[in-house]
């Protein structure tokens, strides 16, 4: 169901992309004013994918607003535009290139890999800092690109976790994997297979489905040919669900389990008692431990800056990449550049975000390889055992 202010949002997201246009005509670095700083994002803020958009900019908001409170950065304060590509490659190319030539200073918060994928040859060309994207794709991590920086674990990361966990704790031998019919479901599929390989195991079935839709049925069919002890899921919450359902009514008792992409919260939701015994991988730790300082400070910040907003792993992360952005634009120092910007990742080195360590370098852009497993139990993602 459409969000009743996503519309506004965008609307708003429009306005303030004209009026960056013309705000700081005598700004010496695009997105760069006495005042503030202005960073762009373009996500899914409608259709399937609409969760992860919409939580991520929560997150990022959150954390910007909480850095704005406190004086911004070096006097000046942090501006998100968000623009709605509805995690669609065409429109993203589109509203990454209006961001950046109506003078965004930085990106951040985009959703998915089939935009990341188009969106990083374009900060790359035009030299504009892309930091903090909702995708574990391989291909915007190897090599490292200068101008695309990861916080989060990759999808080679979280697989491996999954195939390790699920062949330890189920006995699972034979696994499969649906997964959507694009770049992000290919990176999440060879994902897959490496972790098998590592343990001397092999894909026994796959199956796919196209982006934006729900049409399942026949990926399903596949993977049951299979004859499966575990399904490892590359889609969003949606989708997912829809192979959730169907699966448990054609009989398939398979071990289910998920990327974090997937959207924890959202699939749960659409799920209910279905989701009940579904692992998942996450790349934040759980929005519901107060032991860390990191989720502490996440919950007060979102608490101000929309109290109807639901912690969520998703938002959790928006939430890390505006605490990351924030510290590196610290470091680069009372008059930052975009060069600047990224000398100050790539010198950070076991940076400490409030209990979660991320680090960088010229030849590392993944801040962080942590993952953490987590089972639905009673409704609620709780760390698997």
């Amino acid at each position: 169901m459409t969000h009743p202010g996503r519309v506004w949002m965008v609307f708003l997201g429009s306005v303030a992309l004209v009026a960056l246009a013309t705000a700081t005509p005598d700004a010496t670095e695009p997105g760069v004013s006495p005042s503030e700083i202005v960073v762009g994002q373009c996500a899914a803020l409608s259709g399937a994918a609409a969760g992860q958009g919409t939580g991520i900019r929560a997150g990022l908001l959150a954390a910007l607003e909480e850095g704005n409170t406190k004086g911004g950065v070096w006097g000046r304060k942090l501006r998100l535009i968000s623009a709605d590509d509805a995690y669609d490659p065409e429109k993203c190319v589109d509203c990454t290139t209006r961001l950046i030539e109506d003078g965004a200073f930085a990106l951040t918060g985009f959703v998915g890999t089939p935009t990341a994928k188009v969106a990083a040859p374009i900060a790359q060309d035009m030299k504009v800092p892309l930091v903090g994207l909702f995708t574990g794709a391989m291909l915007l991590r190897q090599p490292a690109q200068r101008y695309v920086v990861n916080i989060r674990a990759s999808y080679d990361d979280e697989t491996d976790a999954l195939v390790g966990y699920l062949a330890a704790k189920t006995g699972a031998r034979r696994f499969a994997v649906f997964h959507e019919d694009d770049s992000f479901g290919l990176a999440g599929l060879s994902s897959a297979e490496k972790a098998l390989a590592k343990r001397n195991l092999s894909l026994a079935a796959k199956g796919s489905y196209e982006r934006n839709t729900l049409a399942v049925r026949s990926g399903l069919s596949k993977v049951m040919e299979g004859a499966p002890d575990a399904v490892l899921i590359v889609a969003p919450y949606q989708p997912a669900a829809e192979f959730v359902r169907l699966a448990r009514a054609l009989g398939l008792h398979s071990a289910l389990a998920a990327i974090s992409y997937v959207g924890t919260e959202g699939l749960i939701g659409e799920l209910g008692p279905a989701a009940e015994g579904m692992t998942i991988s996450q790349v934040v730790p759980s929005p519901a431990d107060p032991s860390l300082p990191l989720v502490r400070d996440f919950r007060a910040a979102l608490q101000r800056s929309a109290p109807a907003e639901p912690p969520s792993y998703v938002s959790l992360e928006g939430y890390l990449s505006g605490r990351v952005l924030l510290a590196a634009l610290g470091r680069a120092g009372a008059d930052p550049t975009r060069e600047k910007l990224l000398d100050a990742i790539e010198g950070m080195a076991g940076l400490d975000v409030g209990g979660m360590a991320v680090s960088f370098s010229a030849n590392n852009h993944q801040g962080s390889q942590a993952v953490y497993l987590t089972q639905v139990e009673q409704g609620k993602a709780v760390p698997a055992r």
